[in-house]
């Protein structure tokens, strides 16, 4: 397989999930702002430019001035925003075109009308009144095109780069949400324990679509230190480090099987399950929540960085 394709599916799978995580982030930001004053509004989407990584570049555009509709359409349709949820889809869109061959027709279509759909939808400005059925029309098209992919596709190496790119974009967005958590959204430590810091913990479960989940097993109580444990260490919850760090570890697997080798990538990813694999809560907690985070996005970043290298996506 020529590295350039393997490159294409990788970024394809990539952009989906990053597009449909800022989607799931706005929808979070959304049900926090509406419960509080101007002020604190802010500071809730504030926290959602944070957490993907664009508050920098909002603000040398727009200003120091986190206004709720400004912020959700320079997330979802700003033409100056590469970042924007309008601008991965037409990426994904167009490593979709550039590896057609490598993928089934019902994939191939469901990216291209998932990009049509939005890029209508998207041309207008969001208003507040409709921003939900926005936000909800996006993860469809996200499912619509996961579906297609489970559906059609062969177990074979182009579906183990895709589950990679996926795999990897999930654990960095799970990972921020959790870092931005501590280090952002609570205004001061006077405020763990408080209903503040239990709603903001309710909105980290929502924007990675754990809140039902969570509360079936915990029978509805809501625990930062179990939260904590649920999003890093729970092997059934699909959006958890470990679960994302297992499946990265199993489709390279699968790509050692077809090429008949191991790459460096491999080892870096056995590090990293080794030390979830190991670790509890209480250990996570006394090293420093945000010093694990740090390092798991660092190692995150090196996998990538490693599987681009070894199996020569820009050859």
């Amino acid at each position: 397989m020529l590295g350039r394709t393997a490159n294409g599916v990788f970024w394809m799978a990539r952009y989906l999930e990053r597009a449909e995580n800022t989607a799931r982030l706005i929808e979070a930001g959304l049900r926090m702002a509406l419960t509080r004053d101007a002020v604190t509004s802010e500071e809730e989407w504030r926290s959602v430019l944070t957490t993907v990584g664009q508050d920098v570049a909002f603000e040398q555009m727009m200003g120091p001035t986190f206004v709720s509709e400004r912020v959700w359409n320079f997330l979802l349709r700003d033409k100056a925003n590469p970042g924007s949820v309008l601008a991965m889809m037409e990426a994904a869109r167009s490593n979709a075109r550039g590896v057609r061959t490598a993928l089934t027709r019902e994939v191939w279509e469901a990216v291209n009308e998932s990009w049509m759909v939005l890029k209508d939808v998207l041309s207008r400005p969001v208003r507040e009144a409709s921003l939900g059925q926005v936000l909800a029309l996006i993860r469809r098209q996200a499912t619509l095109v996961r579906g297609s992919m489970d559906g059609t596709m062969l177990r074979n190496e182009i579906h183990n780069f895709a589950r990679i790119g996926t795999f990897l974009e999930r654990a960095d967005n799970t990972a921020r949400i959790l870092d931005v958590k501590y280090y952002v959204l609570l205004p001061s430590l006077a405020w763990v324990g408080s209903s503040l810091d239990n709603v903001q913990w309710e909105s980290v479960l929502r924007s990675v679509a754990g809140d039902r989940a969570y509360r079936w097993l915990n029978a509805g109580a809501l625990d930062a230190r179990g939260i904590a444990e649920f999003l890093i260490l729970d092997q059934r919850f699909p959006r958890s480090l470990h679960f994302s760090i297992d499946k990265i570890r199993s489709n390279l697997f699968g790509l050692a099987h077809e090429y008949g080798r191991e790459s460096p990538a491999h080892e870096l990813v056995r590090g990293m399950g080794t030390r979830i694999h190991q670790s509890d809560i209480d250990m996570i907690l006394e090293g420093g929540l945000h010093e694990f985070i740090g390092e798991f996005i660092a190692c995150n970043q090196q996998i990538a960085q490693a599987i681009e290298r070894d199996y020569r996506f820009y050859a």
